[in-house]
């Protein structure tokens, strides 16, 4: 999981510097800058709220969803 979220934060670095390398404009229009960094805020945002909705509270051990009386439990944490 750890290298999804890596791999999603630095998509936009390595895109842009393939764009950077590959154009002919030598400078930075102001509309592309603008862009790229409403791209990282939106990014830095969705990253943060994953990893605070995903998170169990320390000191808790994580129990998969079972199937109980045809029914499913789902996933919950206990305290260690």
């Amino acid at each position: 999981m750890r290298f999804v979220e890596l791999a999603l934060f630095l998509a936009p670095f390595v895109l842009f510097a393939a764009w950077r390398m590959t154009s002919r404009v030598s400078e930075l229009s102001p509309r592309m800058l603008g862009v790229s960094a409403a791209v990282l805020v939106l990014l830095l945002g969705a990253l943060l709220w994953l990893h605070r909705e995903g998170a169990l509270p320390s000191g808790t051990a994580y129990v998969p969803s079972t199937l109980e009386d045809g029914r499913v439990v789902p996933g919950h944490g206990i305290p260690r």
